[in-house]
């Protein structure tokens, strides 16, 4: 066929790759006044403008094929408040929403803000503003100003903020049927991390791991749309984008498109395997179904370079140097870019993309940006975490990331027999729980003391300190943790040994733990007595290094928790981490791992890696008062295993917990942790990370208002002791 695509960006430049590939002769205009009708089979626009401006109504006029809505229906991406509605009439699922018009509207649109009790929201423009026209204000202040500014620009809506991955998808329609490409996760916003303002798209990557099935999606957004426009003699044909969020009530509708995306253009042809052009041609005589779509079963991710200033103020005209060449898994896709006698040119917003292609989205993500760094322009800024949502949507369980807890657990009861069979009548504590407890009558200072022993590590967490070059605060780490383990028992810390091995010491590294083991310590009231490092070459990798430590405490015999008198009707009270503690990480640095750690993501107050690396805190002061009035019946210390499995730990037989989540305020890494693992049961999820509690205390419930304000923090009732099986029920 002879192939007349509308446009020149980079989405423009694929439809041509992918047309060509499969033997059509192709070119490219800026208008469809450019082509030759005689000679000419199909015409592909590429932008939206002129589909909304009625491109299909000229090209029937002409008796040109054209893949692409006539503007009768090209509104689904020209008005947002339009689509909307329509989405709304037919029941599919989106934000709560309003649409407002004009300076003067400005007072209703604050009081609709105001109505739903100031939650965030996105301020939308009504109109076509080439994926610019969206503002995500970060607090009331950025939102009444988006507010302000949007109706000095006519027509907008206001949607209530949704949270969770997106999801592109992209059908291609008939006027009755439509078919899927591969799913995409466009990235939108300018800074790593998904921060800042939005642009037109800094990458995309497909097929996206979602836990919902191409064919479920069209049934729910598409198919809808297409019946309700085909009765009204209106039919749809033309690629039909449904901009998707998976939140954890499903999937929901963020915006209608009427065109292949960019870049998620870039990133899904490559994985077409089926000609694109018979497809196209096929759909608009409406037969999508004489022409399926095929794919390869690889996987694509495009980074798109964008200029100095961008999305603000775009500077052009630097030359872009190239020192490479394109090839099967490594593709340029111009965008904003023109020759001249110097060479390229910088002439756009967004300049270029590369897509990277391989039989994984780790494979194409290297594809990608090893392509990338044969090319350069003065002021190229590109986003360095491409795909990095990918790594926790594919992990379901806590195991996928290389721990597995039941195995743990195993381990602890297949070694719990040969472990009693050394113990008398002065151990009182059994194993299994993160502290041994031995009577020491020789502390005179105590009526009846018993010594409190914990050992523990800081598990792959000190990868992360030694990939950063941050190492002090997993010396308090080890220690906190410790302290914590005894003071669940009842304890006070005595004193401290530490263990170090590395497969190669290096002196400034280990004072840095050590410093911050000695300032935990003296925060503690605890000495410090000594350690053992250990230099062992080939058994850990370069670089690497791993922490342990021994705590001993001591309690009086008769104030030794948890209580015997625990009992159904008690309360919960949650006391906040200071993180993720020491637990979790081997999924934290899956998830993670596409993603910089000086970036900081949306709602973050500082670097991700500062985040993760937050020292585990010990709860020995701000627990003191509490304890010391007596009302304390247990502590359960939030660490591996999580509220799941820790607060069993306190708990006697017989008796279970319900923890009502929502009853505490999750911090940003936990709600993102969230949205990056949708396919993990809440359960797992509350297991393998704490969530944002990281102590309990568990009291008789005419105590608990006591507790609390003897607890010199915010403070949560978050759930309460039942009658039934020693286990955790989470509710709401």
């Amino acid at each position: 066929m002879r192939v007349a695509i509308i446009g020149g960006g980079g989405r423009e430049q694929a439809l041509a790759w992918i047309c060509r590939r499969d033997g059509h002769e192709v070119d490219l205009h800026d208008e469809l006044g450019d082509v030759s009708t005689g000679d000419t089979d199909l015409v592909i626009p590429g932008p939206e403008a002129p589909l909304v401006a009625g491109i299909a109504d000229e090209c029937a006029r002409r008796g040109l094929a054209c893949f692409g809505p006539s503007s009768a229906v090209a509104w689904l991406e020209g008005s947002k408040s339009r689509a909307r509605m329509l989405a709304t009439s037919l029941g599919i699922p989106g934000p709560r929403f309003a649409s407002f018009e004009g300076t003067e509207s400005a007072a209703d649109a604050r009081a609709w803000w105001e109505d739903g009790a100031r939650r965030p929201i996105v301020v939308k423009l009504d109109g076509l503003a080439a994926g610019k026209g969206v503002a995500v204000p970060a607090d009331d202040a950025a939102t009444i100003d988006a507010i302000e500014t949007a109706t000095r620009s006519g027509r907008f809506v206001l949607e209530e903020r949704l949270r969770g991955p997106e999801c592109s998808l992209l059908a291609l329609c008939d006027g009755t049927t439509a078919v899927a490409l591969p799913l995409a996760q466009d990235h939108k916003r300018i800074g790593e991390g998904d921060t800042g303002p939005n642009t037109g798209g800094m990458g995309a990557y497909a097929p996206a791991p979602v836990p919902y099935s191409a064919d479920e999606l069209l049934a729910v957004f598409v198919q809808p749309v297409l019946d309700h426009l085909r009765a009204e003699g209106t039919p749809y044909v033309g690629v039909l984008y449904a901009g998707l969020m998976l939140t954890v009530d499903g999937p929901r509708l963020i915006e209608y498109n009427v065109r292949f995306g960019d870049p998620e253009a870039q990133a899904v042809l490559p994985l077409v395997a089926s000609d694109l052009a018979a497809t196209a041609l096929a759909c608009t005589a409406g037969r999508v179904a004489d022409a399926p779509v095929r794919t390869t079963g690889h996987a694509a991710v495009t980074v798109v370079a964008a200029a100095a200033g961008y999305p603000t103020t775009p500077q052009t005209g630097a030359v872009i140097r190239d020192a490479g060449r394109d090839s099967a898994t490594a593709l340029r896709f111009d965008a904003g870019v023109t020759a001249t006698d110097q060479g390229d040119t910088v002439s756009g917003g967004r300049v270029l993309a590369v897509t990277g292609v391989g039989s994984t989205l780790d494979e194409a993500r290297v594809a990608a940006y090893g392509r990338l760094t044969d090319i350069d322009f003065a002021g190229m800024q590109y986003r360095r975490d491409i795909g990095w949502r990918a790594l926790g949507a594919q992990l379901s369980t806590y195991a996928a990331a290389g721990v597995d807890i039941d195995e743990g657990g195993r381990a602890v009861e297949q070694m719990r027999t040969a472990v009693e069979s050394t113990h008398g009548d002065t151990v009182l504590g059994g194993v299994g729980s993160f502290g041994g407890v031995f009577s020491a009558t020789a502390i005179t200072t105590l009526d009846d003391p018993v010594l409190v022993a914990s050992t523990d590590g800081v598990g792959t967490k000190v990868e992360l300190a030694a990939r950063l070059g941050r190492y002090r605060g997993v010396g308090a780490d080890i220690v906190n943790h410790c302290i914590d383990d005894v003071l669940v028992q009842g304890a006070r810390p005595l004193f401290f040994l530490d263990y170090l091995a590395a497969d190669q010491l290096d002196a400034s590294a280990v004072a840095e733990v050590v410093q911050g083991m000695a300032e935990a310590c003296r925060a503690a009231q605890c000495v410090l007595l000594g350690g053992e490092t250990a230099e062992m070459p080939g058994v850990y990798q370069r670089g690497a290094f791993d922490i342990a430590g021994t705590l001993v405490g001591v309690a009086e015999r008769g104030a030794l928790l948890p209580r015997t008198d625990v009992a159904a009707g008690d309360v919960l009270i949650g006391i906040a981490s200071s993180g993720p503690h020491t637990n979790g990480y081997s999924l934290l640095r899956r998830i993670f791992g596409w993603i910089p750690m000086d970036s900081v993501p949306d709602g973050f107050d500082r670097p991700l890696g500062d985040t993760l690396l937050e020292p585990h805190r010990s709860y020995l002061d701000v627990l003191e008062p509490a304890m010391a009035s007596g009302s304390v019946k247990a502590l359960a210390h939030i660490t591996g295993g999580g509220l799941i499995e820790n607060v069993p730990r306190a708990l006697p037989d017989g008796l279970g917990a319900v923890v009502e989540i929502g009853s505490w305020p999750v911090p940003p890494l936990f709600r993102l942790i969230e949205e990056l693992t949708p396919t993990m049961a809440v359960d797992e999820r509350y297991r393998t990370v704490n969530m944002g509690i990281g102590m309990v205390v568990i009291c008789a419930p005419n105590d608990a208002p006591w507790i609390s304000d003897l607890i010199d923090e915010p403070t949560w009732r978050i759930g309460t002791v039942v009658d039934g099986p020693r286990e955790v029920t989470l509710i709401g």
